[in-house]
């Protein structure tokens, strides 16, 4: 076991997405996921059907315990919610000692995979502002991208173009992924100040894929945690996703869930 993750988001009740997923998956790539869970959520595959928030000064203590026994290689946000809640998290992280310079991978969660909102409209001025500047990496998918960044994005050029421009927003990279984009080939776009990368893989015909941003964003921060470079830990977590996903078990009427231990041998 190598590398410990802090996984700051809510909880889902489906086990799919949120800090269940985000704790198998830091698990199955054998590292150590501690967590500060930032709501509670009814969910299933089909819907959320009720969120209810934790006080944003308890969501600090969670961190700051934490951070100040067990430490953290890198530390992961997820659904946060509120601007109160961003605040909180924001500012453990540029108090405690145990939080500086740890890589930060942000998912900015903001629509369930229903299309329930996870995160206020007024939050997202206070997500830019106060944490996307802390983040070794942000991992919008292109409804967020566009929410972030202004831009509309329909095409592979604008997303390398919106991609460029949300670097400029202070995090120190952006993968900016094309899940939402048409097409047999999904391509997800990496960029830096000084680099841009397109990472393509076939399309996986399936409707189970509930996660797969939680998923996505906990396999990047276990690789950073373990020391991997951007590149190649962004590499093996999009391995790890397609695999995942081409071996789902099926749960559920909705969106199901992944199969995240799909490294893990059995017997």
């Amino acid at each position: 076991m190598r590398g410990r993750v802090l996984i700051v988001a809510g909880s889902d009740s489906g086990g799919g997405a949120g800090i269940q997923a985000d704790i198998k998956t830091v698990t199955a790539l054998g590292g150590f996921a501690t967590t500060a869970i930032t709501a509670l959520t009814a969910q299933d595959t089909k819907a959320v059907h009720g969120v209810m928030p934790v006080p944003p000064g308890f969501i600090a203590h969670q961190m700051q315990v934490v951070l100040r026994d067990i430490g953290a290689d890198a530390i992961k946000t997820g659904m946060l919610h509120d601007a109160a809640t961003i605040d909180a998290v924001a500012d453990v992280l540029e108090s405690e000692p145990a939080a500086r310079g740890v890589p930060l991978v942000v998912d900015p969660v903001m629509f369930a995979k229903g299309g329930h909102a996870l995160l206020q409209p007024e939050a997202v001025a206070t997500l830019k502002r106060r944490l996307l500047v802390l983040a070794r990496v942000l991992t919008p998918n292109i409804p967020e991208a566009e929410a972030l960044s202004g831009m509309r994005i329909r095409t592979i050029d604008e997303m390398r173009h919106a991609a460029r421009t949300m670097v400029t927003l202070g995090c120190q990279a952006v993968l900016l992924k094309g899940g939402h984009m048409p097409g047999d080939v999904l391509v997800d776009v990496l960029a830096t100040e000084t680099t841009l990368r397109n990472f393509e893989s076939p399309r996986i015909a399936s409707s189970s894929t509930h996660g797969t941003g939680c998923t996505l964003a906990s396999a990047i921060a276990t690789g950073l945690a373990q020391g991997l470079d951007l590149e190649i830990a962004v590499a093996r977590a999009r391995e790890y996703v397609r695999r995942a996903i081409e071996l789902a078990p099926g749960y559920g009427s909705g969106h199901g869930p992944l199969n995240h231990a799909h490294t893990v041998r059995q017997g």
